[in-house]
């Protein structure tokens, strides 16, 4: 006698989630596209438990597809990776596909995601976000906020400096930084509600502001460099790589190296990889890629630069293929980037694919 397995027993279900900060919205669907259910729940660790119940009565779970899997849906995302699931990033829908969707809702747009993942047209692994390349990330924001806003005070300052009452004015133009910040420090106002009382005031309060962030930002590169020494040592022994291109090439390939199948992927997520740009007659033209993540790019262009100055290797290169005009510098730029994607590649794979060491007792 043959058995009969019941629908719901064999059923394989696949969940799309819209995510927010507060609350999240979950729609499941079965593996021909059918609707199954919804369901809001909240960011906490008591609204995830929710949606694990929730999304195990319908089935065996193929696939979860979360948008915002780097922001909203970042702790979302470790908690489904921890517990084996498998997790595709869903981008969010552009305006033409909200309108081919049938609009704007949270409901639709998580349908929109379990669809997507449904269908294979995504198939993008997102970041754990749970390791040592999460705190590279960390360090690497802290130092960047540092030197961003240590930049704007000093413009600040200078621009104070132009404007300031002409003796305040004499005494501080043309002072270098250090100089201008030693002065601008020692200033010593009064409580008098004067013009240059008030300016005085002004350039100490934005000269004790730049030491200040100064000295965040040095604590911070020396952690970073401490971070990347323990993690990639032989990445940043590289010709022209620091601690903060290093990070910035670890930080863009994340704590699952599986997520990298080949140095050419690699190349693609660091935007590095060559666009064909083919038309008519034309046929062996590429242009440079202007998507991938840019902070990695930006990272192999100072490289780059780096070695065109100081590597002989690279400098041969430069001056053999170079026209005259010059006028193919940014082809060959791009494909001095996608060679050092393909060098650097193993070093970062091999960095990220290291066992974490435990840490220390205190």
């Amino acid at each position: 006698m043959t058995s009969v397995i019941p629908v719901e027993a064999r059923r394989r279900v696949v969940i799309g989630i819209d995510t927010h900060k507060d609350f999240h919205v979950a729609v499941a669907l079965d593996h021909n596209g059918g609707r199954l259910g919804e369901l809001q729940f909240a960011t906490s660790q008591t609204g995830l438990a929710q949606l694990e119940v929730w999304a195990a009565e319908f089935g065996e779970i193929d696939a979860w597809g979360v948008e915002g899997t780097a922001s909203y849906g970042a702790g979302l995302t470790r908690r489904l990776l921890r517990a084996g699931h498998a997790v595709l990033e869903v981008n969010r829908p552009d305006r033409h596909a909200r309108r081919t969707l049938g609009g704007k809702s949270d409901p639709i747009d998580a349908e929109a995601a379990a669809r997507a993942a449904l269908s294979g047209r995504t198939a993008i692994q997102p970041k754990t976000q749970d390791g040592r390349v999460e705190m590279l990330r960390h360090v690497r924001m802290a130092r960047s906020s540092a030197v961003k806003a240590q930049t704007v005070a000093m413009n600040q300052i200078h621009a104070i400096v132009i404007t300031a009452p002409g003796e305040l004015r004499d005494r501080l133009s043309g002072l270098r930084a250090v100089a201008l910040i030693d002065a601008c420090t020692s200033l010593q106002p009064t409580s008098q509600l004067t013009l240059d009382n008030t300016v005085s005031t002004t350039l100490r309060t934005l000269a004790l502001r730049w030491r200040h962030l100064q000295a965040e930002a040095r604590a911070a590169t020396k952690l970073l460099t401490e971070l990347v020494t323990a993690l990639a040592p032989r990445l940043i022994a590289q010709h022209g790589v620091g601690p903060d291109t290093a990070a910035a090439l670890l930080i863009s390939a994340g704590d699952n190296p599986h997520r990298l199948h080949s140095e050419a992927a690699f190349a693609a997520l660091c935007g590095a990889n060559p666009i064909p740009a083919k038309s008519g007659s034309t046929n062996n033209r590429y242009r440079l890629n202007r998507g991938g993540d840019r902070q990695a790019n930006a990272a192999l262009h100072r490289i780059v630069l780096v070695r065109l100055v100081h590597h002989d290797q690279t400098k041969t290169y430069m001056t053999a293929r170079r026209t005259p005009n010059r006028g193919n510098s940014m082809h060959l730029m791009r494909c001095l980037k996608r060679y050092l994607a393909r060098q650097l590649y193993p070093l970062v794979l091999e960095a990220i694919s290291k066992p974490e060491a435990p840490p220390l007792a205190a």
